[in-house]
């Protein structure tokens, strides 16, 4: 879906997996099922475990307000369902309980995020170009497998999103991410920093008792890849935060 695209892209990294066991799993006594083992014997038996559904209630009709901007319910609720249910999925497998009051929380500090920099965009004065805006909507058509943007604009109108709408989503998005990097400048990576990111990276595997990474030389541009995403990503969160700290923020939940 459009907005949890943008949403995660925003903040630089898909929402952290947010799950809890509960007390009672600590005290499990020998002899009793583990919810993994009781979620195994469901699978075995052809039955499947109910999936959970999201706590909706006492949502308020304004959620946040970041300088004077309105976070409404129903953008809450969009978001907020999509990620429990990624989750709820996950829990299936591994017999946790979702925390939903946590995650509640994020998704709602997310969108407040969000909000800022689409605010200090406007602030900025940002523009996008044509060419921008189509680059941006062919990439996003290509992650999700989608030969074209026209495929990815007729998927999307079958979801209920308008072209208008996407479209405003993109240039939104390039405007941020003209704005994260003035922030970060060019980012230049030794091949210290590279090597050093390879060497932790095989050692762990090995530990894992995993299959043996390639060497550095074939996985070298991936790396240079990772690693310029994760400064991007701490100049994002430290933009966040700077905004965050001048801004009126009111979260209702």
């Amino acid at each position: 879906m459009i907005k949890k695209w943008f949403l995660t892209i925003v903040l630089g990294g898909s929402m952290v997996a947010l799950a809890a066991c509960g007390d009672d799993t600590a005290k499990d006594t020998e002899g009793e099922e583990t919810p993994q083992e009781e979620v195994a014997t469901e699978q075995e038996s052809g039955e499947q475990p109910e999936m959970p559904k999201p706590d909706l209630e006492g949502i308020p009709e304004v959620v946040a307000e970041v300088n004077g901007e309105k976070i409404s319910k129903e953008d809450f609720e969009s978001i907020y369902t999509e990620q429990f249910e990624q989750m709820a999925m996950q829990s299936q497998m591994s017999g946790q309980e979702v925390d939903q009051s946590q995650l509640k929380e994020q998704v709602a500090d997310s969108l407040v995020a969000q909000e800022l920099l689409v605010q200090e965009t406007e602030k900025q004065k940002l523009t996008a170009s044509e060419e921008q805006k189509n680059t941006a909507l062919e990439e996003l058509a290509q992650q999700n497998g989608l030969k074209s943007s026209d495929e990815l604009l007729a998927a999307l109108k079958e979801q209920g999103i308008s072209e208008e709408e996407v479209k405003k989503q993109i240039e939104t998005q390039v405007k941020i991410e003209q704005m994260i990097a003035s922030e970060t400048g060019e980012i230049k990576l030794t091949d210290e920093e590279l090597q050093t990111y390879y060497d932790e990276a095989k050692a762990q595997q090995e530990e894992a008792g995993g299959e043996e990474i390639p060497a550095f030389e074939e996985v070298k541009p991936q790396i240079e890849e990772q690693l310029k995403s994760q400064k991007e990503s701490e100049a994002t969160q430290a933009l966040i935060a700077k905004l965050r700290e001048k801004a009126e923020v009111t979260i209702n939940l």
